[in-house]
């Protein structure tokens, strides 16, 4: 069966498609809100420091976990590890479908604001009503829900085309893509008068704003950034062939991941401060006050298509990576066609997702003072994707090491000199700082 498994055509395949699920909405619409409510610069260099060593480290262990078992994550560590360790892998496979659930939504409203760009956006927030927009579409029913369908069609599609085919090839094309209009915004925003402000703003470190809050919030950027513990990284791993290089592959992610954070946030503070905007507003700075932003711009309505646009590229190539790990299950564990496992699991992902769609609408009442969305994102990346990133370190640090030492040496053959200080990571450090995260994030 191992010889019949999908496999990626090309490592810069890989990497792109690996880069694209890690590149998302934390990256475009979280890291650039997040570091504006912590000081900016001083943020980022927290953020550098945790995302370099431990979110790195945890990528590593997942890649190597992934191509050791040989499936997806649930087969993985049924194969590797047995008994209660195969509840990890459901506790990855959980994340990724519940996680996928309402990120198909939040990707539905990009695609309402691509096509809002195009023509009436810069008038309605002219007329002062960019609010009044943003909550005109989260509170239509039909809207919200015919967006997330659309985004599970195009998920679908590119899943039942295959790994190489569909994944490797969309992601090849559209990281890219997101690349060069991200450079394109870059040049524009920097050339707007008093942008300075915000470069300054961005670049110059002022750790006296940055507090303990801000460590666990740049802590918990850099995991939920990276896609950790969700699944995907896992599954993207076991179709890495015998001869990839994990220790090789996974700095090149880390960084190009990071690369996009960082130029995001060139984008977002020099547009924001040169009309007077402080981007600490929260997770409304991208459909709320951006678009009043380039309101204010020259040739602001092709400012925001593009931006939009790149938005759009980064959250979906991010669904495809979260559906992955879903198809797969289907594939390895019901022997579906990856046809019928595609469809079969799109339709659900699809059903779970409509109380996302309808979470501020009357139709579905809130949870404790939460709607159903931010009750969904809040115990899954609250505390069942920290939980399992905790199992993953526990696992590989002590209990499938010698195992995990094979996966990232190929088996001896390449030389890992900083492997003493990612075994301690895994083993000690990672496990500390998710509980500390766990505790300090997981309250209601």
């Amino acid at each position: 069966m191992e010889g019949k498994r999908e496999q990626w055509g090309s490592q810069f395949g890989f990497l792109m498609a690996m880069a694209g699920s890690a590149i998302g909405l934390g990256n475009i619409w979280r890291f650039p809100y997040i570091a504006g409510q912590y000081g900016g610069a001083a943020f980022l260099v927290f953020y550098l420091i945790v995302v370099f060593t431990f979110g790195l480290s945890i990528a590593i262990a997942e890649w190597s976990i992934g191509r050791a078992g040989r499936s997806d994550s649930v087969g993985s560590f049924k194969k590797l590890g047995g008994g209660l360790w195969t509840i990890v892998g459901w506790f990855s496979f959980v994340s990724a479908f519940v996680i996928l659930s309402y990120y198909s939504v939040v990707a539905g409203w990009i695609i309402y604001y691509i096509k809002y760009s195009f023509t009436g956006l810069m008038d309605a927030v002219c007329h002062g009503s960019s609010e009044a927009t943003f909550w005109s579409l989260i509170t239509n029913p039909v809207k919200s829900v015919m967006l997330q369908l659309i985004i599970m069609l195009i998920a679908v599609g590119v899943a039942i085309k295959g790994v190489s085919s569909g994944i490797e090839k969309m992601c090849k094309f559209l990281m890219p893509a997101l690349f060069v209009i991200l450079l394109m915004l870059i040049g524009r925003s920097l050339t707007l008068p008093g942008s300075f402000e915000g470069v300054k703003f961005y670049l110059v470190p002022d750790f006296s704003k940055l507090g303990l809050e801000g460590m666990f919030a740049a802590s918990a950027q850099a995991f939920f950034s990276l896609s950790i513990a969700s699944g995907t990284g896992l599954t993207y791993g076991s179709y890495l062939r015998k001869d990839d290089k994990i220790i090789k592959l996974a700095p090149i992610v880390v960084f190009f991941d990071t690369l996009i954070a960082f130029l995001s946030g060139l984008v977002i503070f020099p547009t924001c401060m040169s009309v007077g905007v402080v981007p600490d507003v929260g997770p409304g700075l991208t459909f709320i006050t951006l678009p009043g932003v380039f309101a204010k711009m020259h040739f602001g309505r092709m400012f925001a298509i593009a931006f939009f646009i790149l938005f759009f590229i980064a959250a979906i190539t991010s669904v495809i990576g979260l559906f992955e790990p879903v198809v797969a299950y289907g594939v390895d564990q019901m022997k579906l066609s990856r046809k019928t496992s595609a469809i079969v699991m799109g339709i659900l992902v699809f059903a779970l997702g409509v109380p996302s769609a309808l979470a501020e609408t009357s139709l579905i009442p809130k949870i404790f003072g939460k709607n159903f969305l931010e009750a969904a994102d809040f115990v899954i990346n609250g505390w069942l994707v920290p939980i399992t990133a905790i199992l993953i370190c526990i696992f590989v640090g002590w209990v499938w090491t010698k195992g995990a030492k094979d996966e990232v040496t190929n088996e001896g053959k390449v030389r890992f000199k900083l492997y003493p200080v990612w075994l301690f990571i895994c083993r000690v450090i990672a496990p500390i700082m998710l509980t500390v995260l766990l505790i300090n994030g997981g309250k209601w």
